[in-house]
């Protein structure tokens, strides 16, 4: 993708002064962003947008008379932007507002910057830019398709699960912008006896990892953690990889963290995880790529899918970014190009044959 207008306007949604003028300070640092309006509320979010389109939104969540969750809701069902969420508070009932506020359609959610002292500044007002400017580019916001259906999609009852041979230990996860409604929507769908550990990478903003699980527990009963190096994954558990490790599987099923360099420019790393499975489980697993920016990850489910193992991508329709899943689909790296929904029933299905041939 490429930035196709020269500036890119922005309304700030915070209830701050002084970290209004802050952030404004640091997005119009780059020549490319122009900030158009600062409200303090959602209900003056509501109405800016109504009268002047910003191309993109930074949202705080906790905001007076109408909060960035319910501002979000708004704007989305009405005059839909890609909306960042900019946060600085990782407590567990605020984390559930920023990402049901994902939920509701905001495609990012980023660290709100310090200070100019404090000691992650320069990481979080560059993290802050780049986001920005990337979700500029994303021009339709969709929520995930209901009813709709597309060439690309095969209905459930087309798959053939004799193409996965022997039986499935390891399902490896890769997401990316967009990803955390997906994995919700794609987990929650699971809800019998569900005998393979899932393994997931989903690039996310530093300090909110932690937040993505305690909300993903409050709507999926499988036992989720943030994956320690040395420990053995369970099967009926999913593990999520910290924040800057790769995270990799190595003999007895044991988490391997790794501080190596990042590869596509991230860690941790979608490729990392889906090669260090494959070589431990060989065809014995599924790989799953979800919306995301990039490329990451498409090449190694490319060499999953060429093992023998089952491959499937997100379809265009329902992804915020169709970049890894579509750089898979271009690669034919995915057995399968299917929606979120779809996803989660053919997992399903997958390990209800297992539990039914005593698999484990």
């Amino acid at each position: 993708m490429s930035v196709k207008r020269s500036i890119i306007d922005v309304l700030i949604v915070e209830d701050s002064q002084v970290v209004r003028q802050h952030l404004k300070h640091i997005l119009e640092a780059d020549p490319h962003i122009k900030v158009i309006g600062m409200v303090e509320n959602g209900e003056d979010a509501v109405r800016f947008v109504n009268g002047k389109r910003p191309d993109v939104i930074t949202m705080d969540i906790n905001l007076p008379e109408m909060n960035g969750l319910a501002a979000t809701r708004k704007i989305m069902e009405t005059n839909p932007v890609p909306i960042v969420i900019v946060s600085a508070s990782y407590s567990p009932r605020d984390a559930v507002k920023t990402f049901a506020a994902m939920e509701a359609g905001a495609v990012a959610v980023v660290d709100k910057p310090g200070g100019l002292n404090h000691g992650l500044y320069e990481i979080a007002a560059r993290d802050l830019v780049h986001t920005v400017r990337l979700m500029s580019e994303v021009k339709v916001i969709k929520r995930w398709p209901k009813t709709k259906t597309t060439p690309e999609k095969r209905k459930l009852k087309d798959v053939v699960f004799e193409q996965m041979p022997g039986k499935a230990r390891i399902i490896a996860i890769g997401a990316s912008t967009g990803g955390p409604p997906v994995l919700q929507k794609v987990l929650s769908g699971i809800k019998d006896e569900y005998p393979v550990s899932v393994l997931v990478v989903q690039h996310i903003a530093r300090g909110f990892i932690g937040g993505l699980v305690e909300w993903l527990r409050c709507s999926i009963s499988m036992p989720i953690h943030i994956a320690t190096d040395g420990e053995t994954v369970l099967p009926g558990h999913i593990y999520f990889a910290p924040d800057n490790f790769h995270m990799g599987i190595g003999k007895g099923r044991v988490i391997l963290l790794s501080k190596s360099p990042p590869e596509n420019g991230t860690r941790p790393s979608v490729s990392y995880l889906f090669r260090s499975a494959v070589n431990i489980v060989g065809k014995d697993m599924v790989g799953v790529l979800l919306t995301g920016m990039g490329k990451d990850g498409a090449e190694e489910l490319l060499l999953m899918k060429e093992m023998g193992a089952l491959t499937v991508a997100q379809d265009r329709d329902s992804s915020v970014v169709y970049g890894m899943p579509g750089e898979a689909a271009r690669l034919g790296a995915a057995s399968y190009i299917l929606s979120p929904d779809e996803i989660a029933g053919l997992l399903g299905k997958i390990t209800k044959k297992e539990v039914r041939e005593g698999h484990g």
